[in-house]
């Protein structure tokens, strides 16, 4: 299996390159959303949970909600036009996203070149004034204000299906 073609470093270097606006903070590792709650608390803007899961035609898609957000699989598939759902083999989601699990994240989009994951937005992140992501390793979070978190979607050619988890629906 090949390295990604982007690993944290090269991220905040090509973000930078491209005036991607953000800031990182290192921290001990943190594989749940439950763990490291103290360190997130001390961060500004809303923090993230990230699902890699793969549906039974075999489509990727990459989940972001909000940290709280209640994702209930047997359910989402119908809302965002999938088969049924389950979560990705770790050997598919490093192919794709260039990460392990425990470090899922958004910004792993920059690692799949060819779409071959769907990217599906929580709406309260679409919303927020700034949203964290792991940088692709799970021992930093990264903090991009919602301006600079459209430029990198839009420089990784991205347009996310927007999901209002409450309302069941996308927006």
């Amino acid at each position: 299996m090949s390295e990604p073609a982007f690993d944290r470093d090269r991220l905040l270097a090509w973000m930078a390159e491209r005036g991607v606006d953000q800031t990182t903070h290192d921290h001990p590792a943190v594989f749940r959303v439950e763990e490291g709650l103290e360190l997130k608390a001390a961060m500004p803007g809303v923090h993230t949970k990230n699902l890699f899961l793969k549906d039974k035609k075999g489509r990727l898609w990459l989940v972001s909600a909000r940290q709280d957000t209640v994702i209930d699989l047997k359910t989402l598939h119908r809302v965002i036009g999938a088969d049924r759902l389950s979560f990705g083999a770790e050997a598919l989601l490093f192919e794709t996203l260039g990460v392990r699990p425990g470090s899922v994240t958004a910004l792993g989009l920059i690692n799949d070149p060819d779409h071959r994951v769907t990217f599906v937005l929580d709406r309260r992140l679409a919303k927020a004034d700034v949203v964290n992501f792991h940088p692709l390793t799970n021992t930093a979070t990264t903090g991009l204000p919602q301006a600079a978190f459209r430029r990198f979607l839009k420089e990784v050619g991205r347009e996310p299906i927007v999901v209002d988890f409450e309302a069941g629906a996308v927006v």
